[in-house]
């Protein structure tokens, strides 16, 4: 498991532990990786650097399923979209194979398109591209934007909701999304985990669709709170990211902006939750689990 300590991957630990899979967590730092789960019977961490080729072989040696989770959300020096979204995951699939794992699970996300101007978005489906190669037969998972606990969307929305006495949409707020509780895609990444899966893509979202307006409305009816939405148009936003970049603990990025600039839904033709046999959370349970 690649990406053991993030916020899907995190889920993605515990419910393959549920599930009474054996779990060897790959990261940096190992100790950050297995603070919960440190004492479990069938967990263990290792530390793995997954821009390290001899490391990543050493971390998947013996491995049946190799899931990664990794993502980047804001290049740093050399550490780019190219380099963590396309090369890495194809070194990770290429020695998941030479270790004869018998599956690999590439998370991807909504929206990753190998023709986008956007680098996030073209280094996405680049990097499913590069799997497929590595790993003929992986498995891609794409969630929508994804919710729980801590989650960097829900969370966001409800503070600047209690904060702010109106809301800044992004554009008019027409984007259309489809949030996914983050329980329920690590549940789903379990069970093609332990038990394979005959699609090859998959797509997860919730069981409503939302424009971005009438999301930030209904989070605002649930918490009772009365707002006043402020329509922003997109190149205040951009400008506004392309500043927050050098200032540390901006929680807004680039990418992140041209995310919400494309519709967030699922393709109804691809399996999702309920193909795996999971009914979807809705933002109002995710809300009250928060």
């Amino acid at each position: 498991m690649f990406g053991g300590s993030g916020f899907l991957g995190r889920r993605i630990v515990k419910h393959l532990l549920n599930h009474g899979l054996v779990v060897r967590s790959a990261s940096r730092h190992p100790a950050r990786a297995g603070r919960k789960q440190a004492h479990h019977e069938l967990f263990s961490a290792v530390k793995a650097d997954i821009l390290d080729r001899s490391q990543i072989a050493a971390a998947v040696s013996d491995a049946s399923t190799v899931v990664n989770a990794v993502s980047l959300y804001s290049e740093h020096g050399g550490v780019t979209f190219e380099r963590v979204h396309v090369e890495a995951a194809s070194q990770l699939a290429d020695a998941a194979r030479r270790a004869g794992a018998e599956r690999y699970i590439q998370i991807s996300g909504i929206g990753s398109d190998s023709r986008s101007r956007s680098s996030y978005i073209k280094a996405r489906g680049q990097g499913e591209e590069a799997v497929d190669v590595g790993f003929p037969g992986a498995t891609i998972v794409r969630p929508a934007v994804m919710t729980g606990r801590d989650d960097a969307f829900l969370t966001t929305i409800t503070r600047l909701l209690r904060i702010l006495p109106a809301y800044p949409l992004f554009g008019n707020g027409d984007t259309r999304l489809q949030p996914a509780s983050v329980e329920d895609v690590a549940e789903a990444i379990a069970r093609i985990a332990s038990a394979g899966a005959d699609a090859r893509l998959f797509e997860f979202g919730g069981p409503r669709v939302y424009t971005y307006r009438d999301l930030v409305l209904e989070v605002a009816r649930l918490l009772g709170i009365r707002t006043r939405l402020v329509p922003v148009p997109f190149v205040f936003w951009h400008a506004l990211a392309t500043f927050g970049e050098f200032v540390p603990g901006m929680p807004l990025t680039r990418n992140q902006v041209e995310l919400m600039q494309i519709d967030n839904v699922a393709d109804t033709r691809l399996p999702g939750l309920r193909d795996l046999g999971i009914e979807p959370h809705d933002i109002d349970q995710v809300l009250r689990s928060a």
